[in-house]
Order: C-alpha cells, then structure tokens, then sequence
C-alpha cells in the first residue's frame, strides 16, 4: 500500500506521531551534462556567466531548496534541517557535473526528499544560469545515494 493515500484511496499525509525522534541522514545525487562550449568555460572550479559564478549560485539555490522542500511536495512534512551540504564536482573533462546534496536532521521522518529537491534546485539552477551559452544542458539523473535513521537503511548498489 503506498503510504500517502489512506483507506479510501485518498491522499494523505502520514501520521508520524507515534514516532520516536531519531537522527535522520540522507545523500542525493543530479548528474548534468554540459555541452562543449558551456563545459569550455569551466575555470578554477566554477563557470563565470554574466549571471555570476554558476557553481556557488547552484549551491545556494540547493540549500535554499531543501529548507522549502514540504512548500514544493504535497504531503511532503516540514522538516527543521540540522545541516544540508551541496557539493558540486565537474568531470576531469568538464562535460559532466556531480551535484551531491547532504541533508541531515533530528526528526520524527527521514530528510531523503530534502536532499533530493536540494540537488534538483542545484542542478536546475545550474540549468537557468548556463542557458544563455547553450540549451543542450541535460540533467540527466536525479537519485538518492543513500539514508539512514528511523527503521530502515537505505544504500544505492
């Protein structure tokens, strides 16, 4: 049964107050692909736009995003964040970008959406910034790596 929709089929918010609260990790992961002249202007670690520094704007936009992640996902419980690290890594050739997003809390449900909608708006942003230079940015997956706390482990293979 999936757990947002109640008896009669409808959605729900689940009750997590019977829950202990425990400490809850979660790491997620976006994968962006850059075109030639986009990953070309990749320098010192970052990629210089009229917009700014396109990595430390991302990383920001990130943590600023998982703060909101229970306005952006229906049924989705707000969750106070203890900590939430973006870390962005270019490929050796710069034509690939990793976008890690680390959330962690004290809480009654795990923080694995936070991390997901953490690099989501990571790797969007970096989208919204680049696409002057080109459109055929790809984001190309979104996934969680990994969760801990509450009654289940989670570990991608």
């Amino acid at each position: 049964m999936l757990s947002h929709v109640n008896a009669q089929g409808q959605p729900a918010m689940v009750n997590v107050g019977d829950k202990p609260v425990t400490k809850r990790t979660a790491h997620a992961v976006a994968v962006v692909t850059l075109p030639a002249e986009l990953a070309a202007l990749l320098h010192e670690g970052d990629i210089a736009t009229k917009k700014g520094p396109v990595f430390q704007t991302a990383i920001l936009a990130g943590v600023m995003g998982a703060k909101q992640t229970s306005s952006l996902i229906p049924l989705c419980h707000p969750l106070p964040l203890d900590d939430c690290q973006i870390e962005i890594e270019p490929s050796a050739d710069g034509r690939e970008v990793t976008i890690h997003c680390r959330a962690q809390t004290h809480a009654k449900t795990g923080v694995e959406m936070e991390a997901l909608t953490g690099a989501s708006v990571a790797a969007l942003t970096l989208y919204d910034m680049g696409k002057a230079i080109s459109h055929g940015i790809v984001i190309k997956e979104i996934r969680l790596l990994e969760k801990t706390g509450g009654k289940s482990h989670y570990t991608a293979k």
